[in-house]
């Protein structure tokens, strides 16, 4: 499908889900939002943002998310990432502590992960679009089918990745992931609601190890 665009290595790797029936259905279904006057988030350019900053031959870890942000202005198509100007949501603040505990990063003064994307950590959300004011709106959407068979090629295509999987909702795509040449983190979500069951997994340090022991560069959280 010409209408999509996404970074080309992407594209040619998942060129048969675009012509995938559901795809199509899911590109409808958005149009028909849009024309029925509802806003979606983040905005038509930036959904397969996480893709255009880190290309499929770049990818050395993958951070799952569930949804994009619904507040305005908070999604930008990366997993738990803000524009920087934008209030640091409490999971990433719950992030930001475990790297400091972990790797005693110093915790950022904005919530924008780009320079994480731009290093090879892919933050996929499992659904790429959210309806304004309403978590969960398009999960029955179609989304999933698509970031599950990204998930599939990232683990058929490559090798050595470190796949952070963090809550139930993530963990059960430790399925589609083959843990004999990846490696796979689970932990409890960052969410507050967690009741701080995240801290102190150590996924920062223990990823960073794994991506060296390969020959990949560590990452500069």
């Amino acid at each position: 499908m010409s209408e999509v665009k996404i970074e080309a290595s992407w594209k040619a790797a998942l060129a048969a889900e675009f012509e995938k029936p559901y795809f199509q259905a899911l590109i409808d279904f958005l149009k028909k939002e849009k024309a029925a006057g509802k806003v979606i988030f983040p905005p038509g350019p930036l959904i397969f943002h996480a893709f255009e900053l880190t290309p499929l031959d770049k990818v050395k870890v993958v951070i799952l998310g569930q949804d994009p942000y619904h507040n305005p202005g908070e999604a930008m198509g990366l997993s738990f990432s803000v524009p920087k100007g934008v209030k640091i949501p409490p999971s990433l603040q719950n992030i930001y502590k475990e790297l400091l505990s972990d790797l005693q990063v110093p915790i950022p003064n904005h919530g924008d992960l780009s320079h994480w994307a731009t290093q090879g950590v892919f933050l996929l959300n499992a659904m790429l679009t959210v309806e304004k004011s309403r978590a969960g709106a398009h999960q029955n959407a179609g989304w999933q089918h698509f970031t599950d068979a990204v998930i599939r090629t990232l683990s058929e295509q490559r090798e050595h990745l470190v796949f952070m999987l963090w809550g139930n909702f993530a963990k059960k795509k430790a399925a589609l992931i083959d843990g004999s040449k990846h490696l796979i983190l689970e932990a409890a979500h960052p969410s507050p609601l967690a009741g701080g069951a995240f801290f102190n997994c150590k996924h920062f340090s223990k990823a960073n190890e794994y991506l060296r022991e390969n020959g990949y560069e560590e990452v500069n959280w």
